[in-house]
């Protein structure tokens, strides 16, 4: 039986494959990471929304020719991340 992570990695593989995408790059954990973050600090439907919304931006700045993949996308993340910490943080103290 595969791992969770075995699963993870063969599905990011065929899903990239059947949209044409194979030569990208996905850090599967980052990404997920990224969905935690959103989700702990938001709800948790922000997870897929948030990780859709960054991944959307990055391909657009990387498309545009703006960075390389890796770099649009660790961008992008890192947006998100500091967006969905400091809206916890907004949201914790009522302002």
């Amino acid at each position: 039986m595969k791992s969770q992570d075995e699963t993870l990695e063969d599905w990011c593989r065929a899903l990239l494959q059947a949209l044409e995408l194979e030569d990208v790059e996905i850090d599967v954990n980052e990404v997920l990471a990224l969905a935690g973050v959103a989700a702990h600090s938001i709800v948790r439907p922000a997870a897929p929304l948030t990780t859709f919304i960054a991944g959307f931006a990055a391909g657009l700045a990387s498309g545009s020719g703006q960075a390389p993949d890796a770099v649009s996308m660790q961008a992008a993340i890192g947006v998100a991340r500091k967006l969905a910490q400091d809206y916890a943080s907004t949201e914790a103290s009522g302002a």
